[in-house]
């Protein structure tokens, strides 16, 4: 545990070091990178996130997705899980837990996981086999195991890929990373 959250501590240090600007155009390359992939052009239903302040803005992936008419989900805090709901336009959104940007559409059921092809993951650091390392309360470990069909992108900034990210069995790995 000491680990992760001394690579925590380092993540959130190198970010510091970066101006908004550099890392808004940080997160236009990282979508740049999820859109020019293949796995963007096939998927219907995708798993995506409202961004903190502090992560990849992928604000515009939501809207070309929506805009194009597939299944937008988006992730809710209810109390220990994280429950989805279909996104339905910016107007759909309400500040929630932790002032989350969270859509009040209707809930996806955990019956219904299997139909989410794609899966876009935000984490604190990534490494080159795919382990995630989250904020530390474990939201994302309790929903990833659930996504058995959706391909899984870790989205990060660069100087959140790193070398070894400490990892345990049970932990889902990303079938892919992509920076910024």
């Amino acid at each position: 545990m000491e680990e992760k959250n001394e690579l925590r501590n380092y993540i959130r240090e190198q970010k510091s070091l970066f101006t908004f600007e550099q890392l808004t155009a940080m997160s236009e390359a990282a979508v740049g990178g999820i859109v020019s992939g293949g796995q963007w052009s096939v998927a219907n239903t995708i798993l995506l996130y409202y961004p903190l302040a502090d992560e990849v803005d992928v604000r515009p992936l939501i809207q070309m997705a929506f805009q194009s008419g597939r299944r937008v989900l988006l992730p809710v805090v209810d109390g220990k899980e994280l429950m989805l709901r279909l996104y339905e336009g910016e107007e759909s959104l309400r500040a929630g837990t932790y002032n989350i940007m969270e859509p009040v559409g209707p809930l996806f059921s955990p019956e219904e996981y299997s139909q989410i092809e794609l899966a876009i993951v935000p984490g604190m650091a990534f490494d080159a086999m795919g382990h995630r390392l989250g904020r530390g309360k474990g939201y994302y470990d309790r929903l990833l195991p659930l996504l058995t069909a959706a391909y899984k992108i870790g989205i990060c900034y660069p100087f959140q890929f790193v070398s070894d990210v400490p990892s345990e069995d049970h932990d889902v790995r990303m079938n892919e990373v992509v920076c910024g």
